[in-house]
């Protein structure tokens, strides 16, 4: 029997025709726009094709009336050219010294292998590498184009050109020909046979091969808890504690909405919530609902509502607490700085230190995932939502995997299709494929408030009908970036430490957004710096603080608990698992992660 129920929030489901009476003409008109609409975001992958036609044609006319960067443009790949041609005029007389005339970006791994260096892969590899740095200089700084059409721009034309690099076809890759020789061709066999599998999956809903392996509650989100308190939104998972005494003031994790909670707890290696746990912190976790259709119409509000502040009021219950530390990942942080200055606006300190893990509350600069929110593109994809009730988890993950395009599409075609050689799955690869769906009217919200408005860092946002202003929050921040995000640029993470109050510790990870979080002590290669920012201090250039901060090995994880130990209280008793209104329903990781 499910207890702790609350009723649904008032105003949650959306206004429509009473019953019997008939829609008005121009709402089925509307109707027929929404559906028509939406059929072709299927059509078109959910990409508008009117946004992306005027973000071309932008470019275009700019560049046919800028005689000037039309002929710096010819300079510039006259200059690349005969770089080129010396590179193979040292081939053709047989030169040892055949010095690349490009090298790759860091980031760009296709041609690592020697044999790239060979001749005639090096003039295939090279001369790709040119055209393509030729095509970002000629789709970038083109006089009067806007600055969201030239990045729509620059980010499509390089898709197309990712697609067309000589390391993705057999006959130009000299790693895949050397493959075919020394298997006679097996290489190709496996590799139709993965093709066929993943095809068979992706037809039939399943995960892809290797993820049954990492079954929240079996493999992942294995930490000892029991789920103390559920709504139609949420289940509050209160972690077992493992050491004798704990931390007075409890950590609340606030995850993001968008994928499933367990990121934070992995295998128990790679555990976030374990290590705090370990460390004697009493660690309360939200696990999202999988949203389907019947939550339509929960809003933005009823997030932050019946998420974070139903939660805050659970914890404070089961541990007598007045005051709560916080802890929000990527859009659940954003989320999580919402609700803080909600509650601040009202007088209401419960919070007694903020954590931001890849999270943004300025969204200026919020990286590639901005180009897909426009006006137009947002249009088409209400429509899509309207049609179902939320936004399918499929299109989330072909998003995020588009701006990665290099490492998660064509450099795994190559290597599993073309060399034969799958990758074993892990837990954080696993956990990347466990997504979910999003309401239809939050989702549109989140866009349109953040990434579209920018509301929340312009207090514009409101909660409950009141305005929620940043500067409210005076609580000590500790904000954490990694150097390879797509998803929240560590450049637009930083712009909290000039936007918020107090003192703020700010942290600069090696990783991308999840590797970067997923950082346990003793792994090899992680480095961070770190900034302690104190309230009334001379804001630092990002930039500059870069440059000169001191660079550390290891693990930021050390620094955060000592960081959260610091303020957390005396060692005391840990409290019970539950207490009062809030007893135990179900062992963690609960029922809402287990939904498809």
């Amino acid at each position: 029997m499910k207890m702790n129920r609350q009723p649904p929030a008032d105003g949650a489901n959306a206004p429509g025709p009473a019953a019997g009476v008939a829609p008005d003409k121009d709402e089925v008109l509307r109707d027929l726009d929404r559906t028509f609409h939406a059929l072709l975001g299927e059509a078109t992958g959910g990409i508008s094709q009117i946004g992306l036609a005027e973000a071309w044609a932008d470019w275009l006319s700019h560049l046919a009336l800028a005689p000037g960067t039309q002929a710096w443009a010819l300079r510039k790949g006259s200059e690349k050219w005969a770089r080129f041609a010396e590179m193979l005029a040292a081939c053709a007389a047989g030169s040892s010294d055949d010095a690349a005339c490009i090298t790759p970006l860091p980031h760009d791994h296709r041609f690592d292998d020697e044999a790239w260096s060979n001749f005639p892969y090096n003039v295939l590899h090279q001369a790709f590498l040119l055209n393509q740095q030729w095509w970002h200089n000629l789709t970038t700084g083109v006089p009067g184009v806007d600055a969201r059409n030239e990045r729509l721009v620059e980010f499509y034309s390089r898709q197309i050109l990712d697609m067309l690099s000589p390391s993705n076809f057999p006959a130009t890759n000299p790693e895949v020909l050397e493959a075919t020789l020394r298997e006679a061709g097996l290489n190709f066999t496996r590799g139709f046979g993965y093709w066929l599998e993943d095809m068979r999956r992706q037809v039939t809903g399943d995960k892809p091969v290797g993820s049954e392996a990492f079954v929240p509650g079996r493999t992942v989100a294995v930490t000892p808890g029991d789920v103390v308190y559920e709504n139609r939104l949420i289940e509050l998972i209160q972690y077992r504690p493992t050491t004798d005494t704990v931390h007075e003031q409890p950590l609340l994790i606030v995850p993001a909405w968008i994928m499933k909670y367990y990121i934070l707890d992995l295998s128990p290696e790679n555990s976030l919530v374990a290590h705090l746990v370990s460390q004697g912190f009493s660690v309360f976790c939200i696990s999202w609902k999988n949203p389907g259709e019947a939550e339509r119409d929960l809003t933005l509000d009823d997030y932050r509502r019946l998420g974070v502040e139903a939660a805050l009021d659970a914890v404070e219950a089961i541990t007598g607490a007045r005051h709560v530390h916080t802890a929000g990942y990527c859009l659940g942080g954003t989320l999580l700085a919402f609700a803080a200055a909600a509650l601040a606006g009202r007088g209401d300190r419960r919070i007694a230190s903020m954590t931001l893990l890849a999270a943004q509350v300025d969204f200026t600069e919020a990286g590639e995932l901005s180009l897909f929110v426009s006006e137009s593109q947002l249009a088409l994809l209400e429509d899509m939502m309207w049609r179902k009730g939320y936004l399918d988890k499929r299109r989330m993950a072909g998003t995020f995997q588009m701006l990665r395009s290099q490492d998660l599409i064509w450099s795994r075609i190559v290597r599993e299709y073309l060399m034969g050689e799958r990758e074993p799955m892990n837990d954080m690869a696993a956990w990347s494929t466990d997504t979910t769906r999003m309401p239809y009217r939050m989702h549109s919200q989140y866009l349109r408030e953040l990434y579209l408005g920018n509301n929340l860092a312009e207090g514009r946002m409101k909660a409950d009908g009141r305005a929620a202003y940043l500067d409210d929050i005076a609580v000590p921040i500790f904000a954490v970036a990694t150097t390879s995000d797509h998803i929240a640029p560590w450049r637009s993470v930083f712009k909290a430490v000039h936007m918020l109050d107090g003192d703020i510790t700010f942290v600069l990870t090696n990783g991308g957004h999840n590797a970067g979080i997923v950082s346990p002590p003793g792994r090899k290669g992680r480095t961070y710096q770190m900034l302690e920012y104190r309230d009334g201090d001379t804001h630092p250039d990002p930039d500059q603080w870069r440059q000169n901060a001191v660079m550390t090995e290891g693990s930021w994880w050390q620094d955060w608990v000592r960081w959260l130990g610091a303020r957390a209280g005396d060692r005391s008793d840990p409290p019970s698992m539950g207490g009062g209104a809030y007893q135990p329903l179900r062992p963690a990781p609960g029922e809402y992660v287990l939904e498809d």
